[in-house]
């Protein structure tokens, strides 16, 4: 086996890097901060003039037709630059359209893939916590949608959403027209600076197309916490390295403070839990190339995500003392981002509940010698976001 990425996805890679490098210095991070930007437009446009914003699409569809192992690479570099922008939600949601052969007006591929028009992507009507809250309804002209649903990111400044409703019992991937009549926003804005809006529908139309099968669902929610995880993995990696930078600089009684026992243990801790992390997550990204089922891998890593995140934001910030605190000192936007990112990919607790209930159902697995690696899936576990 080669564990190695290809050629063509290191050089993806770095392109990523380089293009991310140019627009999210610690300054211009600064300055995006104090300004009202609902995302980071510049850099927007011009990973449309390369193409990022495709990774996922089909070449029919004017994408770079590559798969989830070459966009896991760009998020990394992204998530590394905290560069926020709406990468993955973009080009899921366009796929899952493109995969479910959903009859979508060319307007809407014109604005997502041309125009760059950003699309919100929110799964949070997955969470038992928060309800059920998006109801339809179907009736002679379509379907009716009515409900709330909380802190969607660029609600307000996206034309079209990708949300989770309900129907008929069963919960169903809904293409919304945020422009529709019945559609109320309340714009707002995230901890990591990012624009978000609470939406409102009051009993609004849905067109066919709009309400996607069953089937999207899993299969957008696996390939959404690889996207979250990728992002994450980004994130924890500068995290941890410039934690390690700054244990390696700064002296307390005549000695780096990287040399104590205690801390150079937890920089330790933090690597380890990033390499089980980028393990969990190539092994998922893997899978939903190879078209394989990846419901158990999917949690495994939203909870290695989580956990990855929480232990490595935390540390850093108590290794860095006072300074750690500092909103003029450029760490804490590392921890804003992996809380906020924590948050998406949903607690760790539920998850591995949510895990114990799929190995409860599924007794066909890869470790038993004489079972397939891919047994029959006899329960999709779609746990909340």
């Amino acid at each position: 086996m080669d564990f190695q990425l290809t050629d063509d996805q290191k050089a993806l890679a770095e392109t990523a890097e380089g293009l991310f490098a140019d627009y999210c210095s610690d300054d211009q991070l600064r300055v995006h901060d104090s300004g009202q930007a609902p995302f980071m437009q510049g850099l927007w446009k011009q990973c449309i003039a390369v193409g990022l914003h495709t990774v996922l699409v089909p070449l029919e569809r004017g994408g770079l037709g590559l798969g989830l192992t070459e966009l896991m690479v760009t998020l990394e570099q992204q998530g590394r630059a905290l560069a926020l922008l709406p990468l993955w939600e973009q080009q899921v949601g366009a796929a899952a359209l493109h995969h479910f052969g959903v009859a979508a007006p060319d307007g809407l591929w014109k604005a997502l893939l041309l125009d760059g028009s950003p699309l919100a992507l929110s799964l949070a009507g997955l969470s038992d916590s928060r309800g059920r809250v998006l109801l339809v309804k179907k009736n002679a002209d379509g379907y009716r949608v009515r409900g709330h649903t909380a802190a969607v990111g660029l609600g307000q400044s996206a034309r079209f959403a990708l949300l989770a409703g309900v129907l008929e019992g069963q919960t169903r991937l809904l293409i919304a027209d945020l422009t529709a009549a019945g559609v109320v926003r309340t714009t707002g804005r995230s901890q990591h600076h990012l624009e978000v809006a609470d939406l409102d529908f009051h009993d609004c139309l849905l067109a066919a197309w709009q309400v996607l099968p069953e089937a999207a669902l899993p299969w957008v929610v696996e390939r959404a916490a690889a996207c979250l995880a990728a992002l994450q993995l980004g994130v924890t990696q500068a995290h941890l390295r410039r934690t390690v930078d700054y244990v390696s600089k700064r002296q307390q009684f005549g000695r780096a403070i990287g040399s104590f026992q205690l801390v150079s243990g937890q920089m330790a801790d933090g690597y380890i839990a990033l390499e089980a992390l980028r393990s969990s997550l190539w092994q998922l990204v893997y899978r939903l190339d190879a078209g394989l089922s990846a419901a158990p891998q999917a949690l495994a890593t939203r909870v290695l995500a989580n956990d990855a995140g929480h232990f490595v934001g935390h540390m850093a910030q108590h290794v860095h003392g006072g300074i750690g605190v500092d909103l003029s000192y450029p760490i804490h936007r590392f921890l804003y981002w992996s809380r906020a990112l924590g948050a998406a990919l949903g607690g760790s607790e539920h998850l591995l509940a949510a895990l114990g209930d799929w190995l409860a159902s599924n007794d066909s697995l890869g470790w038993k010698y004489d079972a397939p690696e891919d047994g029959t899936t006899k329960q999709a576990v779609c746990a909340s976001f």
